[in-house]
């Protein structure tokens, strides 16, 4: 078979005469060849790594006979081309030495390769060959001489070099890269230096003619001069003026036009030239320090590009400055082309070119070929700088509105209220901000949270509250973040308020800590004091010990389970602290009058017309704050004194007012007789609440635990969380299981038997405000109709004052003549649950968390009134009662309030207030305190005594 030009025979491997066997198709491989052909002079190997073939002789040897009979008698497909002829030149390279353009591609096969070649070709002949051993080091290889002479009709001869079996090529694609030549690159290497050819040519055509030129007009000057200076017109010499029209290669462009010329020209050629070749610059430098390093670099455009696209995502206004650029370098290249090809100055060729960038129109006037190309290149330039620049004006204005609409601007305030989180404390929280403020002509509060702008203050919106004046400035962003932190201003506020999240309650003091870490990394600190609302009390000291003294705790479980309980033993204490906690009516104040100094308690108390003092600030005991003070007490410099009044600016010290003690009733306080308790649901402070309750309660009372926890579950969570149940001596437990919900298993308690009935938000629906009030509510419900049921009926005559005129259905008529007998204090968490159950007043005394936000409220103004709070919260120390009116008078005896207020100091304790026998509410720091008026033995006043 003719062997093609260009391939390599891989199977042209020299025999012996010894080895051949005709009987076989082919032959056996040898271990090695030490020489080319019986001719030793055919080739010749200047070394091991460097295998050539060399000629002796100019014109091409005979063909040997022996290689000819020997061919013929093994037959030509075993030896693919027997074709014999040698190259002109005297050195043939091996492939790994790179492509040459005189001959072809050489391919280099293993011993291995070849066995597995000849071993495919002929299993039976592999068989009979001899193992070939490891220490082959040399292996004889084909190289197809191409030829040279086409004209002579001889064959090729395939010549056999020796390469090392230890010399493996790097790779195949590097190998490839090394011989194979690439088609489009000479192609484009072809158009390349053909561009830049002509480039070269049509400048110096140019220049050519434009010194031609410069020759001509300066032999037309000199004409018109002789022709002036003789006033001698010879026949048929036409004398050339210098013309005015502006062309491409006008009279002007002479000097230095013909350096802007050319300076332009090259300008042009120059980008195109350097991004050709960018990538060239790497390779020529990896050249000159000749390292043998084929690691793969990125190539230098694609770098230049990287560094581009890193500055404009850097630096906000590096797209400004680089349209901005732009926009000169356009300018001062149009001037200087103008400044070319027309007659006018570089100054004014500037101008025309800025004019040209402002308006696209205004080269229609332009006269000449060159001046109009020149105008038209300016001109659209300038059209795509304004389009970058518009683009790049609507993408910022864009995204400053869209900055505004999603909360990201910073806040620029100071002296303001700071409230991290949301919940649906907020509105409550928000509302009582605002009372607070109303003497000060208004306030701003900041709200950071974790939601979009426009729904905070949607939500806001839909409270329909009026905010007399304070601001609410809502921004988005976490509080965990102190870049969102700095954005609010949080060093300049003077109280921060960090909200409970609406999560379970594990979840949501470990966010509250990690607020409070991040409150504590500002560099720039804290002028104000930070207020966190905790959901479980026992998580409660980490946080004071991370955030230290600036830390006020209000824990709202807490908050809610201690008045729940002193409500259920106190029928009308809820709307007292209603009124206390709240801004709208009378609340806790702490401020220093110098004019006290030296006065007593006794006489302090009765010296405010307009306020209530409760307790004193103690300079020299580290501002202690001591609440129901003895009357001897004097007060020193720096002694501030607590009081409850209608505002902090309604109220100062007067003259003291004539009171007349009188004589009154020496009563005790009644004895404390059991009670029977029934506690609906299951609360994480289940423990505290307990012992609250073995504090306020007698010996031998009952509380009985209706939930669906198993009660071997409730003794283990009791006892972790510190309740030792066989230490309790007042209170005996009672389990029952069963779900609240479910009127079969209330009815299997004696519910018309409790003295009180707390309905807890169970723990395991508290995730959720909307369940929790909705299983509240349906409980107070169930319970209501089953007491209706089986307590004693009483006439609607016999019903209250605050049930007349309310509604006529049976049922309602008859929940709310058991609600006489019997108290049901209802945790709502909802406020909008609240109103409902209250309208209905089938539950006497409901609280929610709008309680804890006025809690909170009140702490952020000032964060000494959490002291008083947690003392009167607590099961030890002074507490808020409701005492009846004989321990003070008799019955409709004429006293004013000042009279009944010394009267409690013999009891040790501070009245505050009262609510009368056919009211609904109670008044608390009453006005006229002075006025005599009759009392009857049902009215009710509420005090501050010390607890026993």
């Amino acid at each position: 078979m003719p062997h093609r030009d260009g391939e390599s025979i891989s199977n042209s491997i020299p025999i012996s005469d010894h080895n051949l066997n005709p009987s076989k198709s082919e032959r056996p491989l040898l271990k090695k060849s030490k020489t080319l052909s019986d001719d030793s002079r055919n080739a010749h190997f200047p070394g091991s790594l460097f295998p050539a073939s060399r000629r002796v002789s100019a014109s091409p040897p005979p063909t040997p006979p022996s290689f000819e009979s020997h061919a013929a008698s093994v037959g030509g497909d075993s030896f693919g081309n027997q074709n014999l002829v040698f190259s002109d030149r005297d050195w043939m390279y091996p492939s790994f030495l790179g492509p040459h353009a005189s001959r072809n591609r050489v391919t280099v096969k293993s011993s291995k390769s070849l066995k597995q070649e000849a071993s495919a070709r002929s299993p039976a002949r592999t068989a009979s060959m001899p193992a070939s051993s490891d220490s082959d080091s040399m292996l004889p290889i084909a190289l197809p001489v191409p030829e040279l002479n086409r004209k002579a009709k001889a064959k090729p001869f395939p010549v056999q070099v020796l390469v090392p079996l230890s010399y493996q090529p790097s790779s195949p694609s590097s190998a490839a890269r090394s011989v194979a030549p690439e088609p489009w690159r000479s192609h484009c290497s072809v158009i390349l230096f053909l561009l830049t050819f002509a480039c070269i040519v049509a400048v110096s055509c140019a220049i050519s003619l434009q010194t031609k030129v410069a020759k001509l007009q300066e032999e037309n000057i000199n004409l018109r001069r002789w022709c002036n200076h003789e006033d001698v017109h010879k026949d048929g010499i036409q004398v050339l003026e210098p013309q005015s029209e502006s062309s491409f290669f006008s009279s002007g462009v002479t000097g230095s036009r013909t350096i802007a010329l050319y300076t332009v020209l090259l300008s042009l050629i120059m980008p195109f030239a350097s991004y050709k070749y960018l990538d060239y610059v790497p390779r020529v430098k990896n050249l000159s320090k000749r390292t043998k390093d084929n690691k793969e670099e990125v190539p230098l455009k694609k770098r230049i590009a990287y560094m581009v696209d890193v500055c404009f995502s850097v630096y906000p206004y590096a797209k400004l400055l680089a349209l901005l650029f732009a926009t000169i370098f356009l300018i001062g290249f149009g001037g200087l082309a103008l400044y070319a090809v027309t007659d006018s100055s570089f100054a004014e060729a500037l101008w025309q070119s800025w004019t040209f960038v402002a308006d696209s129109g205004n080269h229609a006037d332009i006269v000449g070929s060159g001046p109009r190309i020149v105008s038209v290149s300016i001109s659209s330039g300038g059209m795509l700088i304004f389009a970058m620049m518009l683009g790049l004006v609507s993408d910022a204005i864009s995204e400053k509105v869209d900055s505004l609409r999603k909360g990201k601007s910073e806040v620029i305030e100071s002296n303001h209220i700071l409230i991290l989180g949301w919940s649906d404390k907020l509105g409550s929280l928000l509302k009582q901000l605002a009372i607070a403020n109303k003497s000060l002509g208004g306030g701003v509060v900041v709200v950071l949270a974790e939601r979009d702008k426009e729904e905070m203050e949607m939500d806001i919106a839909k409270l329909e509250f009026d905010f007399m004046g304070t601001s609410v400035i809502c921004r988005s962003g976490s509080p965990l973040i102190l870049a969102d932190l700095k954005k609010v201003s949080v060093s300049k506020a003077r109280a921060i308020i960090v909200l409970a999240s609406d999560e379970n309650a594990d979840q949501s003091d470990a966010r509250a800590l990690r607020v409070v870490l991040s409150l504590t990394g500002v560099k720039e600190g804290l002028i104000g004091h930070v207020v966190v609302e905790m959901s479980d009390l026992d998580n409660e000291p980490l946080v004071k010990l991370v955030g230290g003294e600036l830390i006020e705790t209000v824990v709202a479980h807490d908050v809610i389970g201690r008045l729940m309980i002193q409500c259920a033993l106190q029928p009308g204490l809820a709307q007292i602290w209603e009124d206390i906690l709240g801004f709208e009516n009378a609340e806790f104040y702490i401020k220093r009058w110098p004019q006290l100094d030296g006065l007593c308690f006794k006489d302090v108390l009765i010296s405010f017309p307009d306020a209530i003092p409760c307790g004193v600030k103690v300079a020299a005991d580290g501002g202690k704050i001591i609440i129901n003070p003895y009357d001897n007490y004097v007060f020193k410099e720096g002694d501030e004194i607590l009081v409850i009044a209608e505002d902090d600016d309604t109220y100062a010290p007067g003259p003291i007012s004539e009171v007349c003690k009188g004589v009154f009733p020496k009563m005790h306080d009644h004895p404390k007789y059991p009670e029977k308790i029934l506690f609906c649901g299951w609360r994480r402070d289940m423990d505290d609440m307990i012992n609250v309750l073995e504090a306020f309660l007698a010996p031998g009372s009952e509380l009985w635990m209706f939930n669906e926890v198993p009660e071997r579950e409730r003794e283990r969570k009791l006892t972790d969380g510190g309740l030792d149940i066989l230490g309790l001596v007042n209170i005996k437990l009672v389990h029952r299981e069963g779900n609240a919900v479910i009127r079969r298993h209330l009815e299997s308690l004696p519910v018309e038997t409790f003295d009180s009935i707390l309905i807890l938000a169970d723990e395991s629906v508290e995730d959720s405000v909307v369940h929790s009030d909705s299983r509240s509510l349906a409980t107070l419900l169930l319970i209501r109709d089953i007491q209706s049921k089986r307590l004693p009926y009483r006439d609607t005559k016999s019903l209250p004052l605050r049930h007349s005129g309310f509604s006529h259905s049976s049922w309602i008529r008859e929940m709310q003549q058991a609600s006489d007998k019997s108290i049901i204090i209802s945790e709502i968490l909802d406020s909008r649950t609240r109103n409902l159950v209250s309208v209905s007043r089938i539950s006497d005394y409901v609280l929610s968390n709008e309680l804890v936000s006025m809690a909170l409220a009140m702490v952020a103004e000032d964060k000494q009134i959490n002291r008083v709070l947690e003392e009167l919260f607590a099961e030890e120390g002074n507490e808020m009662c409701i005492k009846p009116a004989e321990f003070y008078l008799y019955d409709q005896e004429e006293l004013c309030f000042y009279d009944i207020m010394i009267r409690g100091r013999q009891r040790q304790e501070i009245v505050i207030g009262y609510r009368l026998a056919n009211a609904e509410r109670a008044v608390i720091n009453p006005e006229h305190k002075t006025e005599p008026r009759k009392w009857s033995l049902d009215d009710v006043f509420v005090v501050i005594s010390q607890g026993e």
